[in-house]
């Protein structure tokens, strides 16, 4: 049961990372999306690629979205 549930959210936070307007909203999700994976693979009794996942997709790869976005300007500031 709770594989289906890691899954419904894994799913769920794919979705909500595609379909967000903001940048950083989308990072979130999939920096979400990428925890809740090394969750998975957790259960799944695979430690060693539920380690890696976490740190490479969950932390490195959202550090260097967070930091392509900051380098980028927004369009509000275009506006203003």
């Amino acid at each position: 049961m709770l594989h289906i549930i890691t899954l419904i959210a894994i799913l769920a936070s794919a979705l909500l990372a595609i379909e967000a307007k903001d940048l950083l909203v989308s990072v979130v999700m999939l920096a979400a999306m990428s925890f809740l994976l090394s969750l998975e693979f957790f259960l799944l009794q695979a430690p060693d690629v539920a380690i890696t996942e976490a740190a490479v997709g969950g932390c490195l790869t959202t550090a260097i979205f967070v930091l392509a976005i900051k380098k980028t300007r927004r369009l509000e500031d275009e506006s203003s």
